[in-house]
């Protein structure tokens, strides 16, 4: 049996008017969405996504299905938003736009047993802490990204780019929506973070890290980490989730493989 205790925290920041993050900690399905969007735009498509994946956590699903589940909500979610947008464009207003990322973690299983199973689309991150070190599992959609990717400019410049915002892929009623799906072992990631931009752009590294590796309640650690990001400057909405397996060990796990697995190495054994 796999036991999850998490503990989440969000704040509007000190630039911000709104908060247009919005997040679901409902074991075993925990997701933070960013919202984008001028006139409450963000704020609707980011509700859309939690609403949909808590009417999956009501509605349960297989854990051998979760893929599936998890492609559901995104459509429906999409699906939401473009008519959202669409009955404000019928209004007059042609430019409203209305656009979210997700960051979403679940448990899963294949014929091992227990996996997670994350889900990224846009900036938000899933962080993994295993053994004392902490690892950024999800690839940034932005254009940041693709620059150092390819070369162009180092990490280091990465944060500071006058580009650093702009993302490649959303939810939104137009553009690139399909996400990025990774499978770990449960015991190759014992705590998880998930978070917006608003943390990972506010806080250095090596004070996430020391959060995450030294706060041992997930509930003081969400906590922390958003402080982290007020203390940095609090520019943007800060969320985070922070999740722990409970007794689940690497004993427990037939293979003690612990990078993540992309979802086309392991199409065939979660369908």
């Amino acid at each position: 049996m796999v036991h999850l205790n998490c503990g989440a925290a969000t704040h509007v920041g000190w630039v911000r008017s709104t908060n247009q993050d919005a997040y679901l900690a409902a074991a075993p399905v925990f997701v933070v969405a960013d919202g984008m969007g001028g006139h409450q735009g963000g704020e609707v498509a980011s509700a859309i996504v939690i609403e949909e994946f808590a009417r999956l956590v009501q509605a349960g699903f297989e854990p051998r299905e979760a893929i599936g589940a998890v492609a559901r909500a995104l459509a429906l979610s999409q699906d939401r938003i473009a008519q959202h947008v669409a009955e404000h464009q019928r209004d007059g207003a042609v430019s409203y736009y209305a656009g979210t990322t997700v960051a979403a973690a679940l448990v899963c299983a294949d014929e091992e047993g227990p996996k997670w199973l994350l889900v990224n689309l846009g900036d938000s991150r899933i962080y993994k802490v295993h053994q004392d070190r902490v690892e950024q599992v999800s690839v940034d959609h932005s254009v940041v990204q693709e620059l150092v990717d390819s070369g162009t400019i180092t990490s280091t410049a990465a944060a500071s780019h006058p580009e650093r915002h702009v993302i490649t892929r959303a939810l939104s009623a137009a553009g690139r929506t399909d996400p990025d799906y990774f499978v770990l072992p449960l015991a190759s990631a014992q705590r998880l973070l998930i978070c917006s931009d608003g943390v990972s752009g506010m806080v250095a590294p090596d004070v996430l890290a020391s959060v995450l590796i030294d706060v041992a309640d997930p509930r003081d650690a969400a906590d922390a980490v958003v402080a982290a990001a007020l203390s940095g400057g609090g520019e943007d909405n800060a969320t985070a989730i922070v999740v722990d397996v409970v007794g689940w060990s690497e004993a427990d796990s037939p293979r003690n493989r612990s990078e993540p697995v992309s979802l086309e190495e392991k199409l065939g054994a979660l369908p």
